[in-house]
């Protein structure tokens, strides 16, 4: 038996940590064709399971370690844990953490009862920092995943998952930074029912286990992503490699977008918002189903927290859509003139709901528009394509490029020399199929359109900006197609914002 099965048996952290329920995901469930589980490790009193690993730690110290006070590293979760189990067992803490830290985790922390120093502008200078301290202070430093204490900690949850399932679980997908998770589920786990399949999840841009794992040897990575940033790890733990490579089966890959849409499939069977890292395992078992085809099994993904930035929810929703293959993004070329936008529309997206659109005139001789669809991506856009290609129309597909959905597709538009007698209005219309095709069939075919923005943003309206190239001798007729539309509009041609870059 290891080690760490040993301490999980003697471990004693529920004076303070929760045993977390399991939830049946009912809509996952009945999407992915398999049986899945959610473990709720986001209800703990700090949002996270750093509690369990940290809380097993602390007490487990000498009294002269305990006396000399605890200290730790953290931007986030593993520093919640340690102050509240300070607290727990009166004991002086101190958190060092990056000055870039958002002021609701250092809140978070100072709540406690924790000292905080803040210090450089990443982990690694808030460590140097703190390693420094160490030796000035004396205090005990607590480490967040590399320590077989805090790994048993961790694996608690293995324990209570064995327990609280009356049903046999095939597989669990665990989240991975560090290591200390997934090194103490999976001892626990393959020491006590190897038939459980045991797989680690990571974001493709923070993938030091990932590779590790494969290269059978530590692997240090030098930029991490700051999306997930609760498992943003350039170098894993010596211990929990050693663990990971004697344990556990398998680790895959997974993108922004699709950490996106799981933390969305989260939402719609729990109603709670996990962060980016606590929707990893989701996303895994997502990825794993659709490239094995597995039906009809039974998947526990571990929710490992909840500590979300509020702003981070709008780029949630914009990317989620991706993630899930319900949206697609491309750019058409067409040519300046008027009625082109308008053919386009007509031939290609009638009966399609529109995400985005998003254009401005730029030269005479061709237009480029963004556009974003509600198509199945996987399904449909062959198709799309294909029928697009046909008809005539130059089309690039840039769902997958990064570079378009974080900045290109917020920056098209800017001062334009070429427009003439242009006007700008702002609409709103009916999210409806047919609303924007409305919109269009009932302009004059000589009405160029010189700027037009839409982004659906999930209200019952949409808003939209457009500016048209009017002649001043059809700015009656024009004003009697307003009318027409009966759609909510205001002109912005005076608006100061508008007059500025637009």
């Amino acid at each position: 038996m290891d080690n760490i099965v040993r301490l999980v048996i003697r471990s004693s952290i529920y004076d303070l940590a929760k045993q977390t329920p399991i939830n049946y995901a009912v809509n996952l469930s009945k999407n992915l064709n398999n049986k899945i589980l959610l473990k709720r490790e986001d209800l703990q009193s700090v949002f996270s399971f750093k509690i369990r690993g940290a809380y097993n730690k602390i007490k487990n110290l000498s009294e002269q370690e305990k006396e000399k006070g605890v200290i730790c590293a953290s931007a986030g979760n593993h520093a919640q844990g340690v102050a509240l189990s300070a607290k727990k067992l009166s004991l002086k803490a101190t958190i060092v953490m990056p000055k870039t830290t958002p002021q609701i985790k250092i809140d978070a922390v100072a709540r406690y009862g924790a000292s905080i120093v803040l210090e450089g502008d990443s982990y690694t200078d808030a460590y140097n920092a703190c390693k420094v301290l160490v030796q000035e202070t004396k205090m005990t430093y607590i480490p967040p995943f590399d320590d077989e204490l805090v790994i048993a900690g961790n694996a608690t949850i293995a324990n209570e998952i064995l327990m609280q399932t009356s049903s046999e679980v095939d597989y669990i997908f665990v989240p991975i930074g560090g290591g200390g998770l997934i090194a103490g589920i999976a001892s626990f786990i393959k020491n006590i029912n190897p038939q459980i399949k045991v797989i680690g999840v990571q974001p493709k841009d923070s993938n030091a286990m990932y590779l590790s794992f494969h290269a059978k040897k530590k692997v240090d990575i030098d930029e991490v992503g700051i999306f997930a940033d609760g498992v943003a790890v350039k170098s894993v733990g010596d211990l929990t490699l050693d663990l990971v490579l004697k344990y556990v089966d398998d680790i895959v890959l997974v993108d922004t977008d699709e950490i996106c849409s799981s933390i969305k499939d989260i939402y719609y069977d729990t109603r709670n918002i996990v962060e980016p890292a606590g929707a990893l395992a989701v996303a895994g078992i997502k990825r794993y189903i659709d490239e094995h085809s597995i039906s009809k099994k039974t998947f526990l993904a571990i929710n490992s927290g909840a500590n979300m930035n509020f702003d981070r929810l709008s780029f949630v929703a914009d990317r989620a859509l991706i993630g899930e293959k319900q949206e697609a993004l491309y750019v058409v070329e067409l040519e300046e003139k008027p009625g082109s936008f308008k053919k386009f529309c007509m031939d290609l997206i009638d009966n399609i709901n529109v995400s985005e659109f998003d254009y401005r005139l730029t030269n005479r001789q061709k237009a480029y528009v963004l556009t974003g669809l509600n198509i199945n991506y996987k399904q449909e856009k062959d198709r799309f394509l294909e029928k697009a290609k046909r008809l005539g129309y130059n089309i690039f597909d840039i769902t997958d490029n990064e570079i378009a959905k974080s900045h290109i597709r917020y920056m098209i538009g800017g001062k334009t020399n070429l427009a003439q007698n242009e006007v700008l209005y702002h609409f709103s219309f009916p999210e409806r199929k047919g609303a924007l095709y409305e919109f269009l069939s009932k302009m004059k075919s000589n009405w160029n359109i010189s700027l037009f923005h839409y982004k659906h943003i999930g209200t019952d309206y949409g808003k939209v900006l457009v500016g048209f190239e009017i002649p001043p001798d059809e700015m009656q007729d024009f004003k009697e197609y307003l009318k027409d539309l009966r759609y909510p509009f205001s002109e912005e041609t005076n608006n100061l914002i508008c007059k500025i870059f637009l």
